[in-house]
């Protein structure tokens, strides 16, 4: 859908439906600047980066449903406009859920590895952390096969946190009940992440909150905050121990905020779009 051609600006443009998935466009344009637009709205933007596989865009105008099919310079008007192509649906079982659900089932196995010979043996905690490293990069795996790949799903957007959560929850619950992580941290970590998870699940009928940099900002540091308490490294590394957990905690509670605001806005956004329904 987009295009550097068609349209009257320098830069190139595409143009899409703000999703449910808002504040993208059709899922694939991370879009800025968007808290005017309604979901369901048909907008042009002008494309003003790219983050690897995303285009990051800016809305220029609210379209007609006439402007997505036919842009200025298309088909003249005697033939009439194309009608667009319906996209094929996504299949559920595709290769970035399977890695989803993967993860999940690494989690058990991450478990026992872990509390192997009491927890405190030193074979078991490399393959204790070998585990969480493998499960770790499906994290990584399934979200870039997803995009790339056109195969981003509704499950996978809500899965793919879950299964997150449950690699990194299992992991703190299971240091602090070894002593070897405050309580407080695994405790503060755990409420947010729980608290995002129910967030979902009270818009979810507007459309779902996707990952922001931010939270995977969020979740890189973890996992090596993670690791290096998983690792058996020796007493003078704590110090670097404690400065990457304790970024990942004001890396959680910044980022809680940010999903607090962004669920209220999404929730204002969707009641909108039914309130203009139906007056319709």
């Amino acid at each position: 859908m987009c295009s550097s051609s068609g349209w009257p600006t320098t830069s190139p443009t595409c143009a899409g439906r703000a999703a449910h998935q808002a504040p993208e466009v059709d899922g694939e344009c991370v879009l800025t600047d968007s808290d005017d637009l309604a979901v369901g709205d048909l907008v042009r933007c002008v494309v003003t980066a790219a983050e690897g596989v995303d285009l990051v865009v800016r809305p220029l105008e609210v379209l007609a449903e006439v402007d997505v099919t036919t842009p200025a310079g298309g088909p003249s008007s005697e033939a009439g406009p194309e009608p667009a192509l319906a996209p094929s649906p996504v299949p559920l079982l595709n290769v970035a859920n399977v890695l989803t659900v993967s993860r999940l089932a690494l989690v058990p196995v991450f478990l026992l590895t872990l509390f192997a010979d009491g927890g405190h043996q030193v074979g078991w905690r490399l393959i204790a952390t070998g585990v969480f490293a493998v499960a770790s990069f499906t994290d990584h795996l399934d979200g870039n096969i997803a995009r790339s790949r056109g195969l981003v799903t509704d499950f996978g957007k809500i899965a793919d946190p879950i299964a997150d959560k449950a690699l990194t929850g299992s992991a703190l619950i299971g240091l602090s009940l070894l002593g070897e992580l405050p309580w407080w941290i695994t405790v503060v970590i755990a409420v947010r992440e729980v608290g995002v998870t129910l967030l979902r699940f009270w818009v979810i009928r507007h459309g779902v909150i996707p990952a922001s940099r931010g939270g995977k900002a969020k979740t890189l540091v973890q996992i090596f905050g993670i690791g290096f308490y998983l690792l058996p490294l020796p007493d003078w590394f704590n110090v670097v121990r404690w400065i990457v957990i304790g970024a990942a905690v004001v890396l959680t509670v910044v980022t809680g905020v940010d999903y607090v605001i962004r669920a209220i806005r999404l929730r204002a956004r969707g009641r909108r779009a039914v309130a203009g329904a139906r007056h319709e």
